[in-house]
């Protein structure tokens, strides 16, 4: 009998997201690994469509922006002078860090610059969309007690580590 997604399992998954018309907003076909039932970094919603899946099974979720990414906040945007800003983010994409008074950190990324104004948004770049999951199981094993207590594979993407003598995995 082939393993089922089920609560501490390792599963690997290799994805597609396509926005509201059908784009392709993100491809991942390296595969990404998650321990189920854990509360991990994987989407709830995408998590739950997953259980009780196996080995090859193409699962397909729709998932809604306050399940998925949030919904867009304006709040989250802010424009200042060129000038202000360090060299270093002075492009579209840059990516800085903030902390909060709290000591919580958000990275915003500048979204445009037009003339000398700079603007800088907080937003996911998936937030106020409806994203449509595709994901494909390609493996499944029990977690070990370190996964289940770190909430994450330990080693990335679940990769077999090679002897480099004898190409051998170990």
């Amino acid at each position: 009998m082939s393993e089922t997604v089920t609560k501490n399992k390792l599963v690997t998954i290799t994805y597609t997201i396509k926005d509201g018309v059908g784009e392709v907003i993100e491809q991942n076909d390296v595969p990404l690994g998650y321990v189920h039932g854990v509360e991990g970094e994987l989407l709830t919603a995408l998590e739950s469509a997953l259980a009780d899946h196996k080995v090859g099974d193409v699962v397909t979720v729709t998932i809604p922006p306050q399940e998925a990414f949030g919904q867009y906040d304006p709040e989250l945007m802010f424009s200042d002078k060129i000038d202000n800003v360090p060299e270093e983010f002075r492009y579209v994409g840059a990516q800085a860090q903030f902390k909060n008074d709290k000591g919580e950190e958000k990275t915003f990324i500048v979204s445009k610059i037009e003339g000398d104004m700079l603007t800088l948004d907080g937003n996911h770049p998936f937030a106020g969309k409806t994203v449509n999951f595709e994901a494909t199981i390609q493996d499944i094993r029990d977690a070990s007690e370190e996964e289940i207590a770190n909430k994450a594979p330990s080693q990335p993407h679940n990769v077999d580590v090679m002897d480099p003598t004898t190409g051998a995995p170990h």
